[in-house]
Order: structure tokens, then C-alpha cells, then sequence
């Protein structure tokens, strides 16, 4: 499927792949490969910005992660345009809005009126036709950092959440999904087994990277620490005295599940890979409030428009390159993690990419507001994102602006907060402060009204 879509999708960008084509070819002839880094996305599943050491949570153990943080370009202030796995995830490969790369929910609207359950849907060969459909409309017209990082000459390898069919239509070249819904395909399929059950794929894939003197790009996407929350029994142990109940002591648990998953794989790069020569890009899909008597979230993290949902830590690591900062201050979005990588790796610069280069302060500094929106879990309709949304969003500052769709939540009120007073956003600022609503609302409405 990406073979018609080269064809026929990328002639937008014909120049660009041109020149990168012929740069590629010269620098070959001297062994300009060698110099490119490895590229590893590591990317949580359901954890809250908060939920980490290097974040300052006192009970929560993550001493992999901190270093990483401790050596990292990081941003504790990053954001996803949408607090739902699929159109997250979509964005990080593509670098684009979820309204733009029209991936706006989880599962598509079945053609048929029944609903037999989430199972017994995806098993129905009419769904399964609508699934196929949705792909091939969304996916399949991308051009995702796999295909970018191609004309330089990477390979690169999908494991853990993949919702996108088999992994070769996000333009991968090896992968653990195969993505065949009638063999029980959903978000990843074998892929999901990364992390939970095995690393041994990352391993020979990292040595036979470094074998055949190619770069590669790497997808490691555990489904940690989300649901299931069933911890190691000597993680469990530890957080239930350091807990206000065993849920919460589950997923804390789990949160060190995953920080030990990634020890893991910094490990197979250290003895299989390019340790010196490897950037690596951590985000999380969206955030996690466990309600505290069941293993479940919260109304305001997963799905909502709020921090609590929509919030994370980003941070690129490769200490060769790039420079260690803490940065507090400035706003940042995993809708900037593509045109971030395309500048560390020498790639040419997409105007049609709304996000900004990371690694360049001044850039961030400048940027002004950074924006998202909410859709439903379930999408409405197959190409118009427009019916599937509940809210936009924009922050300014410490300032966030929230505005409802009044079509899907009639009954909603605009907000208005001062994250630097109020991060956990309890108290509505809206009408005492409508002159920052009205000139926050214009600069929403100009990015999509």
C-alpha cells in the first residue's frame, strides 16, 4: 500500500525527495551512513505528566528514565493535540494534527447497525471491509518519518501499539503487527507482546542493524503501563505500603514496569548498537488518573481536554549532539517530534509540517500558543474529522483556553485556567477573564475554526 501511495500522494514534495535522493547517493560514496544516528521512539501508554521521578513524584521509582532525563534535551511541558491513543500516536509518526491527518479516533463507524461488542465487531467481514476502507483513506495517503528517513537510507522497525493495519503501511520495513483482523488485529496485534513478554526482536534487530552498517528507526511502543495493570509480584509488594489503595499501587507498579522495560532496551543499544550515535525521542500517547478503587481513569485524564489527559514530558537524548536542558518554561508538542528528528538527521525542512525544530530554543521561545482538540472515542464519520469533534484547545503561556463543540456537547461551558496557579485546572477563569478568552479564542479559530 505504500508503493500507490509513493506514487500517486507525493508529488507535493518531489523537490524535496529529489535533492535528499541525490544528497543520499553522494554521501553514500563516502560513508556518510555512518554518521547518521539511530533513531529510537520510546512512547508510554497511559501515564500522567506527573508520574514520573524526574517530575517529582515521591512514591513512583523511574531511574532510567531520570537519566535519560538527566541527559536530555527536555521539555516538561509537552502536550498531545489529542489525549487518545490513535490520533496520538498518528500524530507522532506523522507530524500532523489529527484533524489534518484525519485520524480522529479509535475504531471507525461500522456500516452495519449491529454492535455485538468490540470483539464480535472486529470479527464481522463488513467491519472488517470499513476497516479497510478507513486505512486506505488515512494511512495510506501519510508520508510518516519511516518514509522520510527511507530517502536517507534507514530501516526501520515497528513493535508494541500499532493500530494502523500491518506495520508496512506506516512505511516500516520490519515489524512485529500484522495487522489481519480476522486473526484478532485491533492496536497491535503480536506486536503488543514488546515489552510485556519478550525484547528479544529490539535485540537481534539492533545487531543486525549495526551488522549491515545501516541506521534504523525504531518504534518501541509497550502497552505499559497500561491496562492490564498486572505488575510483577515484587513491584506490587513495594508500592502497597507507599499507596492510598492496591489500584493505585498497581499502576505504580506498572509505571516502574515500564521504566524498566526501557533499562532494558537501553541495554540491547549499549551492547548491540551505536550507544554514542543513538537519538532517543520519549513521549507518552496521553496521560492517566487511576480512580482509586478499580483500575481504571479518571474524567480528567485519558479522553479529556484536560493537562491531566493531554500532558507530557518530551525529551530527545543524544548526548553527542545535543546539549542536556531542563526547559520549564516553553511549550512544546508531539506534533514538533517529526520536524525535530528531520533537522537532527539532516533532512530538509517541511513547510506543511505545523510543528517547530525542538532543538532549537529560539524557535520554541517564538512559537506563541500551541493547540489540540478532543474527538470522540468511537469515529463518526470516515473522512471528516469536523463531526467526530468535542473541544479545541489553546495554551498561551501559562494561560489555557478550553471551547466546546456545541453540536457534541451542548451542555458544556467554555474554560478558561491559569496553569502556573492551577495546574490540576479546578477553578474556571472564564468570565472574570473574558478579554484573555476572546484573544485566545481568535488564535484558536485561526488554526481551525
Amino acid at each position: 500500500m505504500r508503493q500507490s501511495y509513493t506514487s500517486s500522494a507525493t508529488c507535493f514534495n518531489r523537490t524535496q525527495a529529489f535533492l535528499a535522493t541525490l544528497a543520499l547517493n553522494f554521501f553514500a560514496a563516502i560513508g556518510f551512513s555512518q554518521t547518521l544516528p539511530d533513531v529510537v521512539y520510546v512512547l508510554g501508554d497511559d501515564q500522567a505528566w506527573s508520574d514520573y521521578g524526574f517530575m517529582g513524584h515521591p512514591h513512583i521509582k523511574t531511574p532510567n528514565l531520570d537519566r535519560l532525563a538527566k541527559e536530555s534535551l527536555l521539555y516538561t511541558r509537552g502536550y498531545v493535540p489529542d489525549s487518545l491513543c490513535r490520533p496520538s500516536l498518528a500524530t507522532m509518526i506523522s507530524g500532523l494534527y489529527p484533524h489534518q491527518h484525519g485520524i480522529v479516533g479509535n475504531d471507525p463507524p461500522p456500516s452495519a447497525a449491529k454492535k455485538a461488542g468490540r470483539g464480535g465487531l472486529y470479527r464481522d467481514a463488513a467491519y472488517q471491509k470499513d476497516i479497510e476502507k478507513y486505512l486506505s483513506l488515512h494511512i495510506d495517503k501519510i508520508e510518516t518519518l519511516p518514509d522520510r528517513l527511507k530517502r536517507l537510507g534507514y530501516t526501520s522497525f515497528q513493535s508494541g501499539k500499532w493500530w494502523e493495519g500491518n506495520f508496512a503501511r506506516g512505511g516500516f520495513d520490519v515489524g512485529m503487527t500484522h495487522g489481519d483482523h480476522s486473526r484478532g488485529a485491533r492496536h497491535g496485534d503480536k506486536g503488543l507482546e514488546i515489552g510485556r513478554g519478550t525484547m528479544k526482536p529490539l535485540e537481534e534487530m539492533v545487531a543486525s542493524a549495526k551488522q549491515s552498517n545501516k541506521p534504523y528507526f525504531l518504534w518501541y511502543a509497550p502497552m505499559l503501563p497500561h491496562t492490564p495493570h498486572d505488575p510483577p509480584a515484587d513491584l506490587l509488594e513495594k508500592y502497597k505500603p507507599l499507596a492510598p489503595t492496591e489500584s493505585i499501587a498497581k499502576y505504580w507498579a506498572m509505571c516502574e514496569r515500564f521504566d524498566n522495560s526501557i533499562g532494558e532496551l537501553l541495554k540491547i543499544i549499549d551492547q548491540h548498537g551505536r550507544p554514542d550515535n543513538t537519538l532517543i525521542v520519549f513521549a507518552c500517547d496521553n496521560g492517566w488518573i487511576n480512580l482509586p478503587d478499580q483500575s481504571a481513569y479518571a474524567p480528567k485524564s485519558k479522553r479529556s481536554q484536560y493537562d491531566g489527559g493531554i500532558r507530557t514530558p518530551i525529551m530527545f537524548h543524544w548526548p553527542a549532539k545535543l546539549k542536556s536542558q531542563r526547559n520549564d518554561k516553553d511549550l512544546a508538542s508531539t506534533i514538533d517530534l517529526v520536524p525535530t528528528v528531520m533537522s537532527l538527521v539532516g533532512l530538509p525542512p517541511d513547510s506543511k509540517l505545523p510543528g517547530v525544530d525542538l532543538s532549537q530554543p529560539f524557535r520554541v521561545a517564538e512559537r506563541g500558543p500551541i493547540f489540540g482538540e478532543i474527538f470522540e472515542h468511537d469515529i463518526v464519520e470516515m473522512d471528516n474529522p469536523r463531526s467526530s469533534l468535542m473541544y479545541r484547545w489553546a495554551i498561551e503561556g501559562h494561560t489555557k483556553l478550553i471551547v466546546p463543540e456545541p453540536t457534541r456537547v451542548p451542555n458544556s461551558k467554555v474554560e478558561l485556567y491559569d496553569l502556573a496557579t492551577d495546574p490540576w485546572e479546578k477553578e474556571n477563569l472564564a468570565e472574570l477573564e473574558s478579554g484573555k478568552v476572546r484573544s485566545l479564542r481568535e488564535k484558536l479559530d485561526a488554526w481551525w475554526k
